[in-house]
């Protein structure tokens, strides 16, 4: 499994935790608890915590920030540079959040998983293969 595999797992997991109803834990007669709840609030600290690490390990690295890193070295404005690949960054994450929850309402989320897995080992293979065979 990749370095991003197993942290989408880490993180699967961990929201799970957090939200029973992703987890299935919540059944039909359990009451609602209310947005301000102090559950509620510790939950979004905790989510919004573990997507930050989750991104930011992820993107560490990665060709997005190298790409920055030489268009920065290059610029003459530094600023501009990180305005506009913090907006890239933000509008990407928001199509994954988009995409994320529309697929959320028409797949079960064990399908989810089970095709995030399987493209992510399938990812891994062409990457092994890729490598062997230089």
């Amino acid at each position: 499994m990749t370095v991003k595999g197993t942290i989408h797992y880490l993180f699967r997991l961990t929201v799970s935790d957090t939200n029973p109803a992703s987890a299935n834990l919540q059944t039909s007669n359990q009451p609602t608890q209310p947005s301000n709840s102090p559950s509620t609030a510790k939950g979004f600290g905790k989510e919004f915590g573990l997507a930050f690490v989750t991104v930011f390990l992820a993107e560490l690295g990665d060709k997005t920030q190298l790409s920055t890193l030489l268009m920065t070295a290059e610029s003459q404005s530094p600023w501009i540079i990180f305005l506009g690949a913090a907006a890239a960054l933000v509008t990407t994450s928001l199509c994954g959040v988009l995409i994320g929850q529309w697929l959320a309402r028409r797949v079960p989320e064990a399908t989810l998983n089970t095709v995030t897995g399987a493209s992510l080992l399938f990812i891994a293979v062409l990457l092994i293969w890729d490598t062997v065979h230089l």
